[in-house]
């Protein structure tokens, strides 16, 4: 009787799991279809030579898409920029991000609305962003940065074209302009997680304010500078807006999801296009992985 019961409980149980289940399957299966499917296409297309101007060529490929990928000019130069993109933005976004952070975490009047308006520029659509930096600020004939010059230095100012002078500082700078929001909320977070009662014991001892930032908030905000700099390498390292908006990939500003752009729509050259979005999934996913790997370090110390 008592295993007829458990074996009763047991299948009541599975309905009951499955019951709270069920309502998730819409979802899951509309995820499903919407990101993994295309990029299983995506994977089959990277080892077929399918190119539009050759229909009569196409068939399997093996590795040689991905092998002129890696051995491109074009693309190696897609890669060495993305590179340079993602390490200049993150760096230069963390660096501002924490001391805007640590600004913030002060106690001051009207703090929530400085919060606030430093929040902002995160919030704006990428694309209206690239085009508020390209011709607000960078044009050389009605943009901001030659209007402050021409108030400063008068009408014999320089009149610079800031894309076409510096094409790549350019990119960096509305990107970091747009990810320093980001930084700074993660670290403010964890900036005010700190125990205060242990900063407050260093002050009454006589530490520094240097010694403290040094010696008890750096080692305290690590987990969180990591986790914020691998999060924004995942988004910057595929970033396409700002470099097709602000230079449309000239000027050697070509990252590799332009490089993409141009293979797939210009070129028409699917196969290649295909593995070099497979190189971008697989770095993206090797980020992801230490991020994942931070966040859960990050829940574990929390627990503790």
């Amino acid at each position: 009787m008592s295993t007829v019961a458990a074996r009763g409980d047991s299948a009541l149980g599975r309905a009951g799991a499955w019951a709270r289940r069920a309502p998730l399957l819409p979802a899951l299966i509309f995820m499903i279809i919407v990101t993994q499917l295309p990029f299983l296409v995506t994977l089959v297309v990277s080892f077929m030579n399918w190119n539009a101007y050759y229909p009569n060529d196409r068939g399997f490929a093996g590795l040689d898409n991905f092998q002129s990928v890696l051995t491109d000019v074009n693309a190696r130069k897609a890669i060495l920029v993305t590179v340079l993109l993602t390490v200049g933005v993150v760096l230069i976004s963390l660096i501002l991000g924490l001391i805007v952070a640590l600004l913030l975490d002060r106690n001051f009047r009207g703090r929530s609305i400085a919060r606030t308006l430093m929040i902002t520029p995160f919030l704006v659509v990428p694309v209206a962003a690239a085009l508020l930096w390209k011709h607000a600020l960078y044009n050389p004939e009605y943009g901001l940065l030659n209007g402050l010059l021409r108030g400063i230095f008068g009408d014999s100012a320089p009149q610079k074209d800031w894309i076409t002078d510096n094409p790549l500082i350019s990119i960096v700078v509305a990107l970091v302009w747009q990810w320093t929001p980001f930084m700074m909320l993660i670290l403010l977070a964890g900036l005010q997680s700190r125990p205060m009662d242990v900063v407050e014991a260093a002050r009454i001892d006589g530490a520094s304010s240097w010694q403290i930032f040094r010696n008890m908030t750096l080692p305290h905000l690590r987990p969180y500078i990591e986790l914020s700099g691998l999060l924004g390498a995942i988004y910057v390292v595929q970033n396409f807006d700002a470099v097709f908006t602000i230079t449309s990939g000239g000027l050697g500003t070509a990252n590799l999801p332009y490089f993409i752009y141009q293979t797939f729509y210009t070129a028409h050259d699917y196969g290649r296009a295909s593995a070099a979005g497979v190189v971008v999934v697989i770095g993206t996913i090797i980020i992801a992985t230490f991020a994942l790997r931070t966040v859960l370090s990050l829940f574990q110390e929390e627990s503790r």
